[in-house]
Order: C-alpha cells, then sequence, then structure tokens
C-alpha cells in the first residue's frame, strides 16, 4: 500500500534555532557597527546581553568566524575582524567575475517568470531601503536590508544555473554584507546602490547580457571606489 499524499505536513519555512537567532543578532550589530572592528567579544557581558548560554555564545563566535566577521587572537581571544583594502579589493575582483557571468547568463535565458522573482526581489530590497531611511540606523534594519539584497543575488545565481558560484558566494557573504553597510552608510555613490540593482534587474528582464554585464560592472565599480576611500583614507576628488 502506497502513503497518502503528505504533502501539507511540509514545513515552508522551519522556525529558527536559538543559535541561528543569536548569529543573526551579533552578525547584524557587528554590520551597524554596534561591535567595532578590533572590539573584544567577551563571552560573559555577551551572555547577559543575548540573555543565552556561553555554549551558545561560543558556537556564535566560531560560525561568524568561519565568515570572516570575527578573528581570534593569541592572549586576546575573539575580536571584530578589521577589514582592510586588500581583502575588499579582492571580493570585489571575485564578485566582478562571478556576478557578471552569473547575470549575463540570466539575460541569455530571460523568462517573464524569471523578470517577474526579479521584480519582487527588488520590491523587498526598496522595502527594507525605505525602513532603513524612515527609521534611521537601528539594530534590526541592516539585517533586513542585507538579506533582501542576498536574496536578490540568490535569484539571479539560481536561474544562471550557477550554484557553485553560489556557494562560493554564500561562504563571502558575511563580508559582503559588511562592506554593504559601509558603502551604503557613506553616502558617497556616484549613483544609489538601489538604483544600480534596479538597472541589473531591468537588463536581465530585457534579455541583454552586454547591459547586465556593464550594470553588474558599474555597480561594482562604484561600491568599490566608495570601500577603496573609507579603507585607505583617501579624499574623495
Amino acid at each position: 500500500m502506497e502513503n497518502p499524499d503528505l504533502t501539507h505536513l511540509k514545513i515552508d519555512q522551519p522556525p529558527a534555532t536559538l543559535r541561528a537567532m543569536v548569529q543573526d543578532k551579533m552578525r547584524e550589530a557587528i554590520f551597524a557597527g554596534l561591535f567595532l572592528p578590533g572590539e573584544r567579544l567577551v563571552e560573559r557581558p555577551l551572555c547577559d546581553q543575548l540573555g543565552v548560554s556561553r555554549t551558545v555564545v561560543r558556537e556564535t563566535i566560531r560560525y561568524l568566524e568561519a565568515e570572516g566577521l570575527v578573528e581570534i587572537q593569541p592572549h586576546r581571544g575573539p575580536i571584530v575582524a578589521t577589514l582592510n583594502w586588500d581583502d575588499a579589493r579582492q571580493i570585489y575582483d571575485i564578485r566582478r567575475l562571478l556576478e557578471t557571468s552569473a547575470a549575463m547568463a540570466c539575460a541569455c535565458n530571460a523568462t517573464p517568470a524569471l523578470h517577474g522573482d526579479l521584480m519582487e526581489a527588488l520590491e523587498a530590497l526598496k522595502q527594507a531601503f525605505d525602513g532603513a531611511r524612515r527609521d534611521a540606523v537601528t539594530e534590526a534594519m541592516p539585517g533586513a536590508l542585507f538579506k533582501a539584497s542576498t536574496q536578490f543575488y540568490e535569484v539571479m545565481f539560481a536561474a544562471a544555473g550557477h550554484h557553485i558560484a553560489w556557494e562560493v558566494v554564500n561562504r563571502l557573504n558575511g563580508r559582503i554584507s559588511r562592506l554593504r553597510a559601509m558603502t551604503l552608510s557613506a553616502g558617497q555613490r556616484k549613483k544609489p546602490g538601489l538604483a544600480h540593482m534596479q538597472a541589473i534587474c531591468d537588463a536581465i528582464g530585457a534579455a541583454d547580457p552586454e547591459a547586465a554585464r556593464q550594470a553588474v560592472e558599474t555597480h561594482l565599480e562604484d561600491a568599490s571606489a566608495v570601500a577603496k576611500r573609507l579603507l585607505t583614507g583617501e579624499v574623495a576628488a
């Protein structure tokens, strides 16, 4: 006898574990600058602030270390990792290679359904931007903003069929999101980040791979120029 249809039992959005929620809180606090580069992450105060056990805090710190957001230093323990321009430049170079390829592949295989998915992700991003502007800097808004950005790129990479490339991007997403936080709050872009994302979406929807490539290139050139000025102390011309 075959099993009856049990698809109604599927959990579409599994509840987040306590560890995952703590990871999100800590990650967002780093993005928002509540924990500064080089600042020590001391277990006991973190346990009190987060209301969790030392085991959860230690697991969270190990996870954030794997994302490149935390460093373990001899005689000091865990600290918030310091960003430098050499690391940032390499991250932008990797993004340029992977994101231009994914955007061009999407444009070559553009469908109304894909464009609709990208537009839906872009709308979520717009709402996150609006919330960030309305509420100014809060602990919650950076998380909403960067989750929405990640969702947009996830749709793009999935539609391109570049799942291995997306795995690479995911390994870097902590540092990518931290750079996004820094460049978005700087307000020195030639063009707003949301406008860049709209241009990428429009080029894919128009099935124009060259325009998609150029939109990604322009977006990353703008963001990396701001990051370089901030991380090297250069003065904008």
